[in-house]
């Protein structure tokens, strides 16, 4: 089925109004019924259709009919989710986990784009004057002081997901970021490698320093190269991690592995490695963070820290709805902080340091003319 532009879809929706679940269909390229298996997580859609789907409904800010979708007796839940991330791949992730709950759990959905540092607490203040219960915050936005504050002037429950050090005052669905990162960093050394790359997440993230500090600890256990030219800030984005892997690669000692701090980094370096001549993983082993569908749909497939994002937005929205209800009865309802689990899923980008003579990098401008 041909995507429709989204221009035309926009167009129709400045006559109409309100957006429907045909809008939804028509700009993601599918059928309603696979709209709707999408929003009430049934039947057997491909993860590339969740995607289109999850992508079709942030872009029109959809929010389902819920006249069509009360359960008997039951008033409705009104959550707003507010998003800035950079990584469209993990925001796909996390938008199939929240539709999905959403649609068994009776809840509708106010979506808004926050750009982060930009007006976020007048952002979060206009969310709220749609009268909602709760709100879902996805990283970089669950560590901002600013909407937080804004949440808490306004009185309603909040669960924040994936950030590296809760806030009390809100719900929280979170892994052990630095249990993950020291995990994979101690696999490295497992397989042989001593100097390994570190590429940073954003640093306006509280899971980014986790992940660093994982790294690090593991780094001094296992008595590896802990070098600072071995630690590299990115911020999350391909564009970013592109940068990293130019600076590790043109050291003059340079890693037999780089870790990075999520897959849209790692898939960067994997780029790079190709560019330069290097085998992946026989010159050079890469691995990232999350298992976003990025990972199998890149050459060599990603090993990474799988963190379960789609999981974690489910159970942020189980955990919001258990909290508002529990207000509605008059009950006290602290918020919850739940930890899940990871898992370190390898798949065809690491390896054991090479042993034979490795792929020799292009000579830089400055070391021919020395």
């Amino acid at each position: 089925m041909t995507k429709t532009k989204p221009e035309s879809v926009q167009e129709e929706l400045e006559r109409r109004g309100q957006p429907t679940m045909a809008d939804v269909a028509k700009l993601a390229g599918v059928s309603a019924m696979t709209v709707s298996r999408v929003m009430n997580g049934k039947g057997l859609v491909r993860e590339s259709t969740r995607r289109k789907v999850a992508e079709a409904v942030a872009a029109l800010n959809y929010t389902p009919n819920q006249e069509a979708r009360n359960l008997a007796g039951s008033k409705p839940i009104r959550v707003g989710f507010l998003y800035s991330n950079p990584s469209a791949a993990y925001l796909s992730e996390f938008l199939v986990g929240l539709l999905s709950q959403s649609g068994l759990n009776n809840v509708q959905l106010f979506v808004e784009k926050c750009e982060a540092g930009e007006h976020e607490a007048e952002q979060t203040r206009r969310l709220v004057e749609n009268g909602l219960d709760g709100i879902i915050l996805p990283p970089p936005l669950c560590d901002s002081e600013e909407v937080l504050a804004a949440i808490a002037d306004a009185n309603i429950p909040a669960v924040v997901v994936a950030c590296g050090l809760p806030d009390s005052r809100v719900g929280a669905v979170s892994i052990d970021d630095y249990e993950a990162a020291h995990a994979m960093t101690r696999h490295l050394v497992n397989l042989g490698h001593h100097r390994i790359g570190f590429v940073v997440g954003h640093p306006n993230q509280t899971a980014s320093a986790r992940r660093l500090e994982g790294y690090r600890a593991a780094i001094a256990e296992q008595g590896a190269d802990a070098s600072e030219e071995l630690v590299v800030q990115g911020m999350f984005t391909y564009r970013s991690g592109l940068d990293a892997a130019e600076h590790l690669l043109a050291l003059e000692e340079r890693p037999t592995a780089i870790f990075a701090s999520n897959d849209d980094m790692a898939a960067a370096c994997v780029a790079v490695a190709h560019r330069l001549g290097l085998d992946v993983p026989g010159d050079l082993t890469v691995t990232g963070f999350d298992d976003t569908a990025l990972a199998t749909t890149i050459w060599p497939e990603l090993t990474t820290v799988r963190q379960p994002i789609a999981g974690m937005a489910r159970e942020a929205v189980q955990s919001l709805v258990r909290r508002v209800r529990a207000l509605r009865e008059g009950e006290e309802a602290e918020p919850e902080q739940v930890r899940m689990d990871f898992e370190l899923v390898r798949r065809q980008s690491d390896a054991a340091p090479r042993t034979r003579p490795s792929a020799l990098l292009p000579l830089t401008a400055a070391k021919r003319a020395s």
